[in-house]
């Protein structure tokens, strides 16, 4: 039986583009080039039919190591929690308030690209502190 090597995580969204940029900025990720033949990923959609102008983006580690992440168009808006999230790892290592500080700047940096912050659970004796966030659309995430 084949193993599998990679992954690729697709996130429902309105907006696929501004989605994928924010998630980009938050994991170091880049938007991989055009197509062959085309000067932008704009000059691109602009060539697809109509309704399938703006439908997906796509962003990945520039080391091809970490998941692929794939944004689609869906209709329909975020109405519950997220049955899985993504857990941002900028807090390994380190405990305390060394930790919760390093949770806290990173939130005010990712606020500043539109996330939002929701809250801090701190250490309970077992588990570690994160913080819960959403991105643009909503989508929680934790630092953690």
């Amino acid at each position: 039986m084949a193993s599998v090597r990679q992954v690729q995580i697709t996130f429902d969204c309105a907006e696929p583009e501004r989605v994928a940029r924010f998630w980009c900025e938050v994991l170091g990720y880049v938007v991989p080039p055009p197509p062959e033949g085309f000067a932008s990923w704009a000059d691109h959609d602009r060539s697809l039919p109509a309704e399938r102008q703006g439908t997906g983006f796509v962003a990945q580690d520039p080391e091809r190591v970490g998941p692929r992440l794939y944004f689609q168009r869906v209709p329909e808006g975020k109405v519950v929690k997220n049955r899985l999230h993504l857990d941002v790892r900028v807090g390994t290592g380190l405990v305390g308030e060394e930790r919760v500080a390093a949770l806290e700047a990173e939130c005010a940096r990712l606020e500043a690209l539109g996330g939002t912050r929701l809250y801090l659970l701190r250490a309970d004796g077992f588990n570690e502190s994160c913080l819960v966030m959403q991105d643009v659309e909503g989508n929680e995430f934790c630092l953690d």
